[in-house]
């Protein structure tokens, strides 16, 4: 039975205040005690001295492409947008996932610990996508988190621009609402004929992947992920969602500063990211690094994103500028921890550094916030999986990986 302690931290738990010099207690992968000095280590205890150093939850990223857009991004690794057809709910981003992509450990140098990754955003519905926790394994199963699967879907000039050519659309703003509703119309129709069936003792409809795989979103028991920059895409979100009464969250929620209040009204979920996007599309034009603090100000659920594979190692940077730009430094952290576990359905399990969650830790010589801090430490399940100044393969061989950019 593996057992660690921590001890000498400056402990920022997220969600049970702060300790200047905290340790904590992990047993068998999860925590076990948090306090102050004055909590007694058992002698049969590993330790990490974190004198000098700053203890948070592993962050989270709540919406990334690590592992299925493959890194280096190539034709062969390029395996989070299947552009065949709009309407993909059948896919399962899980059958693109690769555990063994390179971007992995370099987003543990980052103090990265979870992820939401999934299908991109060239369809209207894209398909699942799913968390995983960032071990070091070649299997999937062990690092996806069961039963976290939601379901992409996408509004705006992406769709648009893919499909814009091919005979049936959407070519337009219209087009793109017109063909969610009817695929969720329909979805709707194979739900009512297998529920009628059933009901009859008869033979139920031909199973089909495509329509079945929309039964939970309109159950309303797995989420949609809706993709939507500018403001008017955001409300044609919301509008969809709740004709088909939805669980839902909107992603990117670029303009979202713009409507701020009608968001929080509605008690609107949203990602919020990346902040360093700059002007790549018209829709993006205005984009406002003051968007986290304007949302989060007006009472909107937001946690933040990088919307990445192996940049996502900069998750903390880009929250360090939502932080210059307006944004509360608790609430900060909160957007990297918290909310996307809280977003993602897995509060119970990470997020904060309480008792009984996952051991997902990171330690820093700085503050966490600042691109002149080194992560020291980046620990999943009580294991240590990032030591700054080790190799990647996680010995202690002291050979500086090429991944640390020190």
């Amino acid at each position: 039975m593996s057992k660690l302690a921590i001890c000498n931290g400056f402990l920022l738990t997220v969600t049970q205040g702060e300790y200047a010099k905290g340790t904590i207690l992990i047993e068998d992968g999860k925590i076990t005690a948090v306090g102050g000095a004055d909590l007694v280590v058992p002698e049969d205890f590993d330790t990490i001295d974190a004198g000098g150093l700053i203890v948070t939850p592993g962050f989270i990223d709540a919406h990334s492409h690590l592992a299925l857009f493959g890194d280096p991004n190539t034709w062969a690794t390029a395996d989070g947008n299947e552009k065949t057809g709009p309407i993909q709910a059948r896919l399962r981003g899980i059958d693109s996932f690769n555990p063994r992509d390179p971007a992995i450990p370099v987003v543990r140098s980052g103090g990265v610990t979870a992820v939401y990754t999934g299908p991109g955003s060239s369809n209207i519905i894209g398909g699942t996508g799913f968390s995983i926790k960032l071990k070091n394994t070649a299997l999937a199963s062990e690092m996806l988190i069961p039963g976290s699967e939601m379901m992409k879907m996408a509004l705006g000039e992406n769709p648009k621009r893919n499909y814009q050519n091919t005979p049936n659309g959407p070519a337009t703003r219209m087009g793109n609402a017109a063909v969610l509703r009817d695929a969720l119309a329909k979805a709707q129709n194979y739900l009512n004929k297998i529920e009628q069936a059933r009901k009859d003792d008869k033979p139920e409809p031909d199973r089909d992947i495509g329509w079945e795989a929309l039964i939970p979103v309109l159950q309303g028991t797995m989420k949609a992920r809706i993709h939507a920059h500018r403001a008017d895409d955001i409300m044609t979100a919301i509008r969809i969602a709740e004709e088909f009464n939805l669980t839902y969250c909107i992603e990117h929620c670029t303009e979202g500063y713009l409507i701020a209040d009608a968001l929080a009204d509605k008690q609107i979920e949203c990602v919020v990211g990346p902040l360093l996007m700059g002007h790549s599309k018209h829709e993006l034009w205005e984009v406002s690094l003051q968007n986290p603090a304007i949302l989060n100000k007006a009472g909107v659920k937001m946690a933040i994103m990088v919307d990445s594979s192996a940049d996502t190692q900069y998750l903390r940077i880009q929250t360090g500028i939502a932080i210059r730009e307006g944004l509360d430094r608790d609430e900060a952290l909160r957007a990297i921890t918290i909310v996307p576990a809280e977003i993602m359905g897995l509060a119970d399990r990470i997020g904060s550094i309480e008792v009984g969650k996952d051991a997902d830790l990171a330690l820093f010589d700085g503050d966490p916030f600042s691109n002149l801090t080194n992560c020291i430490f980046t620990i999943i399940e009580g294991e240590v999986v990032y030591q700054l100044g080790s190799c990647d393969c996680g010995c202690d061989c002291g050979e500086h990986g090429h991944h640390h950019h020190h």
